[in-house]
């Protein structure tokens, strides 16, 4: 199905308020009386270049570093949700740890602080792409600091038997 100029901008508009596929295609429905299936709705995002906001996630690691009363001589509490090979990052070195378990849609899922202390979460899917979500929109780990990823993952994966 076509749509007008104005259709297109009214879509982008709604892609741009964060709202879903699924609310995007009641919206096309009821506002812009066109029929269209959920898969349509997916293929006019991707014709018109939009990038569709992924929900945030509860950051349990913010929470930790926010406590005032934690020291730099106390270690952090333990964090259920990854391994105990994490740590803060004193060093300046990139520290990666392992989720115990795995966002949906990922094999092994985790965390990553760089060296610059921007923190990431990372996944590896069923194709064995790595992925990367940086906290801070637009952020680009350096060439050094994703090889040191690299390899802490590799690392890291194999201490968890994968």
């Amino acid at each position: 199905m076509n749509l007008n100029e104005t259709q297109k901008k009214k879509v982008a508009e709604w892609v741009a308020q964060g709202m879903k596929l699924s609310e995007i295609q009641n919206r096309i429905a009821s506002e812009l009386q066109v029929r269209m299936t959920y898969m349509d709705v997916r293929f006019l995002v991707d014709d018109l270049k939009l990038t569709l906001k992924d929900p945030e996630p509860p950051k349990p690691a913010e929470t930790l570093n926010a406590n005032p009363a934690q020291t730099a001589n106390t270690p952090p509490p333990a964090n259920p949700q990854t391994q105990p090979s994490e740590t803060l990052n004193p060093t300046g070195a990139v520290s990666v740890s392992v989720d115990q378990l795995a966002r949906p849609g990922a094999m092994v899922s985790g965390k990553v602080t760089f060296s610059d202390g921007n923190k990431a979460e990372w996944y590896l899917d069923q194709t064995g792409r790595i992925g990367l979500s940086a906290q801070q929109a637009g952020y680009r780990p350096s060439a050094a600091d994703l090889q040191q990823f690299q390899a802490a993952l590799e690392s890291e994966l194999m201490k968890a038997g994968f």
